[in-house]
């Protein structure tokens, strides 16, 4: 994992980011700040947490009801892929906060274009 601080997006905060690379491909400040990505903090994306995958016939999907136990292709504490607008972004763990489930990231994957 990368020691680059997170930036703070809250109202009013800005923290520098690093939009840009070096010749030698490091990041380099360049003065960009939380601020100048406001026009786009109101734009929806799509985020899935994918917990694993399984391949049934329809006739299987049918005979399912409640309690069924669907077989994924993951084990119990393996990491589980976060997607945001169907591209891979990160990897994380499932956490339960109060009654609810969340996801807190532990891996941020890297673009390669």
């Amino acid at each position: 994992m990368s020691d680059v601080p997170y930036p703070n997006l809250e109202p009013g905060a800005t923290p520098p980011i690093d939009m840009s690379l070096s010749p030698a491909g490091e990041p380099e400040n360049t003065g960009k700040t939380a601020a100048d990505l406001e026009a786009i903090f109101d734009v929806p994306v799509q985020v899935s947490a994918v917990l694993g995958r399984s391949r049934m016939d329809v006739s299987e999907l049918l005979r399912l009801g409640p309690g069924a136990v669907l077989e994924l292709d993951r084990k119990v504490g393996e990491a589980i892929d976060i997607y945001v607008n169907n591209r891979l972004v990160a990897r994380g763990e499932v956490v339960l906060v109060e009654d609810k489930l969340g996801v807190t990231m532990t891996e941020i994957i890297k673009a390669d274009r």
